[in-house]
């Protein structure tokens, strides 16, 4: 028997396939430096707590001295999580990373009297400050949020508990993401090729994009085999991490867990309710692309497994990582001169830690602080959909960079749901290039393939993602027991309603709950949903080079959190109050998958 194909170590990867994290901090001796600082730091904070009573000048102090604070611990914590996310296995950089995790906790309580003492002072208290201190202007919008939340700030002592107790809220989402990254050991699978291989995440992934059926059945098998065996963990797990959201929704005075996480970006609950209505009612469209797999496939059944493989056998495209950057580089070419220097930057000076290794998180993100790169995650295979990823991330990355070398701290960072814009939209202006650049009617069906799967997996899927998530707080709420058995029933319900009966719905995908890591975020799923749809209706005037709108787009990707996130959008040209950029999406979809049932038409 052939030795099976395994992950190479951290150590062995190449370093210009590597992120350079020096450029945070040039050794684990600097982080400690810069730890032991910050901490020192924490011990001034009673020379401005209790001062906002006494004066503007006070509370500009007061302001600089809690956004200066936040400042530094970023810095800290995003080195020690891409650390600890490039060896989830290794324990020194597990200690950084708790660390890190602990000084942030720190930090929280360390300031947290100062919203609720911010709030105590009234409305023309401090409309005086504002015409006292001209330099409190650049932080009006800051100070506003903070008083819109005025009804769910708790008592300075009550808001120093529940920051104490951080660590302990996220202890659950911990467990998982050890449990999901270090600790599960998944079986030897065999490839198309008949070689054994170690299945990981992104295997699984690339496995199940296999024209081989029984390589597709083996490893959907396997993969679910191991998450079924811990499924009740994964529940215990979850339903905590639901318990402590609805906990902190209660004493703020939120009528509900997703009132209280919608609140904080100003999204009316009515966004999330419209993308769940109109979704379900495009669900016939979903089903009539799932029905056209199965004819295509000639398939007696189609099974769960059977939703990611091409449509058109073996892949007529695929890119190394060289070949995807340049690829990249002409695909969104449509932003501008001024984008594309910030991705060059982004490839020349490693921003980007590409492959796969042992004990490396898996899936893929940007991240970064103000003043650090927006660093991307990959676990690099040579398929399109890493293509998308690349640009996807790049989105994320690019939107960081031009909004922290806009804004200043204050307002240098961005919402989710802004933040699903900036990547899928250049998922669309991908799809765009490719069908503009691309003739061979085999090479364009795939593109279109995969364009419908993206939507399928982007609006579709995480909207029942979002409808899962929603169930689960509001049953926690209600006081029902989220037992394994409670969460895999309603999820194979849901499934089936979203894949229709042409899909059968198999046994294994009901614990499909178990591994989806954004259950741990806080109502963050639905936002990849309303995020694509309003990016197929800027990436189409901007790929049509509508000068107007490129204009507007590059003033979103600069504006930070200088505004309410709707306010943003509808800046940048899309109402996202009302339901019409979800049809326009679904309108898109509709035409492509026309177009694919008329190519495989010329291809019989």
């Amino acid at each position: 028997m052939s030795e099976a194909k395994q992950l190479p170590k951290r150590q062995e990867v190449p370093v210009e396939l590597t992120w350079d994290l020096t450029k945070i901090f040039a050794d684990e001796a600097a982080f400690e430096a810069k730890v032991k600082a910050l901490s020192e730091e924490l011990l001034n904070v009673e020379q401005v707590k209790g001062s906002l009573g006494q004066g503007a000048s006070e509370l500009l102090k007061a302001v600089d001295y809690v956004l200066d604070i936040y400042r530094k611990a970023e810095v800290v914590y995003v080195y020690a999580h891409l650390k600890n996310d490039e060896d989830t296995a290794n324990t020194t950089n597990q200690a950084l990373y708790a660390r890190a995790s602990s000084l942030i906790t720190k930090v929280s309580e360390a300031v947290s009297w100062f919203e609720p003492e911010l709030l105590q002072l009234s409305d023309s208290q401090i409309a005086a400050y504002f015409a006292e201190e001209p330099k409190l202007q650049l932080y009006r919008h800051f100070i506003e949020q903070i008083i819109s939340e005025r009804a769910h700030v708790l008592p300075a002592e009550q808001e120093a508990l529940l920051a104490g107790a951080s660590e302990i809220f996220g202890s659950s989402a911990d467990t998982f993401a050890v449990m999901n990254n270090a600790d599960l050991k998944f079986p030897i699978v065999k490839n198309e090729a008949g070689e054994d291989v170690q299945l990981t995440h992104g295997v699984y992934g690339q496995l199940l994009e296999s024209t081989d059926r029984s390589v597709r059945e083996k490893a959907f098998k396997a993969l679910y085999s191991v998450y079924h065996q811990f499924r009740n963990t994964f529940a215990s797990t979850l339903s905590t991490h639901v318990k402590g959201h609805n906990f902190k929704a209660k004493v703020r005075g939120y009528d509900s867990a997703r009132a209280a996480a919608l609140s904080s970006n100003h999204i009316p609950e009515d966004v999330y309710d419209t993308l769940v209505l109109v979704v379900n009612q495009y669900l016939p469209l979903l089903h009539r692309y799932v029905e056209l797999r199965k004819e295509l496939l000639g398939l007696e059944q189609l099974h769960m497994y059977d939703l990611y493989t091409p449509l058109l056998a073996e892949a007529p495209i695929k890119f190394t990582y060289e070949e995807a950057k340049a690829k990249a580089l002409e695909a969104l070419k449509p932003l501008g001169e001024e984008y594309l220097e910030i991705v060059k930057k982004a490839f020349d000076e490693r921003w980007i830690d590409v492959v796969e290794n042992q004990g490396k998180r898996s899936g893929a993100y940007s991240s970064g602080a103000y003043d650090t790169q927006p660093y991307i995650l990959l676990n690099w295979h040579d398929r399109l959909d890493e293509l998308y990823t690349l640009v996807h991330e790049m989105g994320h990355s690019v939107h960081s960079y031009f909004t922290r070398h806009t804004q200043p701290y204050v307002y240098g960072d961005y919402s989710i749901f802004l933040a699903e814009i900036a990547s899928t939209t250049n998922e669309n202006l991908l799809t765009s290039y490719l069908l503009e650049t691309e003739t061979d009617p085999k090479v364009r069906a795939y593109i279109i393939n995969h364009y419908l799967d993206g939507f399928k997996g982007t609006i579709f899927r995480q909207t029942q993602f979002a409808e899962f998530e929603h169930f689960i707080h509001t049953e926690d709420a209600k006081g029902n027991p989220l037992t394994s058995d409670y969460l895999s029933r309603f999820y194979g319900e849901l499934n089936a309603k979203y894949y229709g009966p042409i899909v059968l719905n198999d046994e294994e995908i009901k614990d499909e709950w178990s591994r989806i890591p954004h259950f741990y975020y806080n109502y963050y799923v639905y936002q990849y949903a309303t995020g694509f749809s309003a990016a197929s209706a800027l990436a189409k005037h901007i790929a049509e080079g509508d000068v107007q709108a490129l204009e507007n787009y590059l003033t979103y990707l600069k504006s930070g959190s200088s505004d309410y996130p709707i306010e943003v959008m509808k800046k940048a040209g899309v109402d996202m109050t009302q339901p019409t950029y979800i049809e326009d999406a679904m309108e898109i979809f509709a035409l492509r998958l026309d177009e694919l049932e008329q190519l495989v038409e010329e291809l019989r």
